[in-house]
């Protein structure tokens, strides 16, 4: 069993935010229509460049233990939005560093930080509620414009997945594969599919 390092309160909580900035700094220059690009090394075969915010963040790995699990827990968020929104990682990478780097702000001026913890639940109970109130359902050309946001301002892409979710409906499921050739294209399937047999 390998030694344990264990740190205390100021120690602590810094050398965490350092791993948490280094993450988000390293992930939120992709963020938005202008984001750029970031190039990452791959252990087999040639780098990759993306503006993924997610795949940045679990390319991530930092020597410094303490640092490394702040940018675990960065990770941590950009993978469960990826899981459950499927897009939106950089701006919640973005804003979990602006969180954590506040919340430590306030610690250490003497904050209680599990009221510091309560406000933050509370905060977010607001914003979600805001959010619900303030919108609206998504059809037509709208679908097609979020896709290619989503597809880095790709216009063709946005027009696949229009058609494909005009096809499906809002509770239908669509997959993205990579393509074997240069082609973009969609396919329906009706009924359920199973990639993979139980045994």
């Amino acid at each position: 069993m390998s030694a344990k390092t264990i740190a205390y309160a100021e120690d602590a909580r810094h050398a965490m935010l350092r791993g948490v900035n280094k993450l988000a700094n390293a992930v939120k220059i992709t963020l938005g229509p202008k984001g750029r690009n970031v190039v990452l090394e791959k252990k087999f075969g040639s780098p990759l460049s993306t503006k993924d915010g997610v795949s940045v963040a679990k390319e991530i790995e930092l020597e410094d233990p303490k640092e490394n699990m702040g940018a675990q827990l960065v990770r941590e968020v950009a993978s469960k939005t990826s899981d459950v929104a499927g897009d939106g990682t950089t701006t919640a990478t973005v804003l979990a560093q602006a969180i954590f780097r506040d919340g430590v702000k306030a610690v250490t001026a003497g904050g209680n930080p599990m009221d510091i913890k309560r406000g933050i639940e509370t905060a977010v109970t607001t914003a979600i509620e805001e959010i619900r109130k303030n919108s609206r359902p998504v059809a037509g050309k709208m679908i097609s414009q979020i896709g290619s946001i989503s597809a880095n301002s790709d216009q063709m892409i946005g027009k696949i997945i229009s058609q494909a979710m005009e096809k499906v409906g809002k509770d239908g499921v669509i997959t993205v594969e990579e393509a074997k050739g240069l082609e973009t294209s969609s396919e329906v399937v009706e009924g359920m599919q199973f990639d993979r047999g139980y045994l």
